[in-house]
């Protein structure tokens, strides 16, 4: 099984719904930890890496990169 691959900023689809109803998440932060932040309601969730990994299940739209000028 291939390790999925994320980064900060990073719009991904999450197997469970938030209870406002939406599935896709904001990453805010990474580390040991995740913080990841609805779309629909901008709450945000500290949840292990590990959690998240198994809970992810898809990246919708990745973070810009910043232009180099």
């Amino acid at each position: 099984m291939e390790r999925k691959v994320f980064g900060l900023g990073d719009i991904v689809q999450m197997k469970k719904q938030h209870p406002c109803g939406t599935n896709e998440m904001e990453i805010i932060r990474m580390g040991m930890d995740i913080r990841i932040k609805c779309t629909g309601c901008q709450h945000s969730v500290l949840i292990p890496r590990a959690k998240f990994e198994k809970n992810m299940k898809k990246v919708l739209r990745a973070a810009e990169a910043p232009d180099p000028e």
